[in-house]
């Protein structure tokens, strides 16, 4: 199944349309108009508000159920969980219709519960194609989100990076910056060595 990437805009993050999930909703109503029929589902990779600012706007639009891992969920009423203020905005005020744990099946999709940038923060693997959708836990540039916000963990961030590197990646599909379609592994590979050579 094809991955739809609906790119970032100014400071939010990319979303992405995966069979009736969309995934991450910082973007604009309007980017996701011409979806709105299908989406079923709305998939929050974790509580920053680059990743959830548009949620309220997009569900009511798509008639969408909103899904976020439990230990995340504060984040859509907390605006210092959230960061919201960082863009001088309030967190988005609502309670998830779906809490995600390890290992649910949403979709086609499998939450791979990989906390670090956030305690609540997931990746969703498409065993079939290979494909993961990865939030900010890893870019396709080789690097790794930042730990350094509240809830973050560098240790915990490593583990869920290592982890990652045990799959069979071909399309990275990162939370900011572009995906690649092929090759996912290697630029996982990149962001571990990173993080063991001691950057950040």
């Amino acid at each position: 199944m094809q991955v739809i990437w609906v790119p970032e805009q100014s400071a939010y993050a990319n979303s992405y349309i995966y069979g009736t999930i969309l995934v991450d909703a910082g973007v604009s109503p309007m980017a996701i108009q011409p979806y709105k029929d299908e989406i079923e589902t709305i998939v929050l990779t974790h509580c920053h508000f680059d990743h959830t600012a548009r949620v309220k706007e997009i569900a009511f639009m798509c008639k969408a159920k909103v899904a976020i891992h439990k230990n995340d969920a504060r984040g859509l009423v907390d605006d210092t969980q959230s960061l919201s203020m960082n863009f001088g905005a309030r967190s988005p005020g609502i309670v998830p219709d779906i809490v995600l744990a390890e290992s649910d099946i949403i979709g086609e999709l499998k939450v791979l519960h990989t906390p670090g940038h956030t305690p609540g923060s997931i990746c969703l693997f498409s065993e079939r194609d290979h494909a993961l959708i990865s939030g900010d836990t890893v870019f396709s540039d080789g690097c790794f989100g930042r730990y350094d916000f509240p809830g973050g963990s560098r240790m915990e961030l490593a583990r869920s990076l290592n982890r990652l590197s045990l799959l069979e990646v071909e399309g990275l599909y990162p939370g900011h910056g572009e995906p690649v379609e092929t090759g996912g592994s290697r630029h996982i590979a990149a962001a571990l060595g990173l993080m063991k050579s001691g950057y950040g």
